[in-house]
């Protein structure tokens, strides 16, 4: 078999908002996003037997290491501020359990959750173009199951091998300056902010890109998306500018809705970003 031309590894989660439960996942949004902007997709992930699989779109290939839990996550949301815990979580994923004709893939997105996805798995993919979205190995749980940022050291090889790294500010916060050092190690690194766009470092150098305006009804996913998004546009030719303005239209658009329903489609994409050349012109 051919390999796909975007691999995305991660967990899949159940994802608890009050009384709602909804499939999520940075890996799955970044599959999704991929798999509509007209890619082939193979999704390496683990859960149990409760996910319920027949959510992922069928034409995304999905391979999974077995696992007695899936991994569970509880958004609440008071005074527009964020917390997060996490109640359940599923496998590490290995580079041994990456299928060998998958290791062929033109884009490989590393999209942990939950500190899930071994480094190495960057070595696996020879020829392709890897990211690494990174918020799951930047953050921490404690007995009460809170997420917290935590400090994590990546491998100096990985850094030397990554393409691209994606976090968001909230990420980072406490872990400037081990980011900084980051910043200018990566050919590009991008520092996602919401509702106030994104930070895209080129070679260290920084340049802002607007957000779209949009009215958001779920940011959930929203940077894994932009991740998504990047990669794809950047393999087919943009540079990383426009690449990183396609990015944020496709992560405004997916906020729109809830869970990945709203990510979009090539050409809703291509309509996003002609309005969002439209308004930048129009700017004072």
């Amino acid at each position: 078999m051919s390999a796909p031309d975007f691999v995305a590894i991660g967990h899949v989660t159940l994802d608890r908002f009050g009384d709602a439960v909804r499939p999520g996942g940075a890996a799955l949004y970044a599959a999704v996003t991929a798999q509509r902007l007209g890619l082939s997709v193979g999704l390496l992930t683990s859960h149990a037997a409760d996910f319920p699989l027949d959510v992922v779109p069928p034409a995304i290939e999905v391979v999974t290491v077995p696992a007695s839990d899936t991994t569970v996550f509880e958004h609440r949301l008071e005074d527009d501020e964020r917390t997060l815990l996490v109640h359940a979580t599923a496998e590490m994923i290995t580079a041994a359990h990456l299928p060998d004709d998958w290791a062929d893939a033109t884009i490989a997105l590393l999209a942990p959750v939950a500190a899930e996805v071994d480094p190495q798995l960057a070595a696996r993919f020879p020829d392709a173009s890897v990211g690494a979205a990174m918020q799951g190995w930047l953050r921490q749980s404690g007995e009460d199951d809170v997420v917290t940022p935590a400090a994590w050291q990546p491998p100096a090889w990985l850094l030397d091998r990554v393409a691209a790294i994606f976090m968001s500010l909230e990420d980072v916060r406490g872990l400037e300056d081990d980011v900084t050092e980051w910043l200018q190690r990566v050919p590009i690194a991008v520092l996602t902010a919401a509702r106030a766009g994104a930070l895209l470092y080129v070679s260290g150098d920084r340049y802002e890109i607007p957000a779209l305006p949009t009215e958001e009804v779920d940011r959930t996913g929203a940077g894994d998306v932009f991740a998504a998004t990047f990669l794809v546009r950047q393999c087919a030719g943009d540079d990383p500018w426009e690449a990183a303005r396609a990015a944020a239209c496709a992560a405004a658009m997916s906020v729109c809705g809830q869970g990945f329903r709203s990510v979009p489609t090539a050409r809703g994409l291509a309509a996003a970003l002609a309005d969002y050349r439209r308004l930048r012109d129009a700017a004072p």
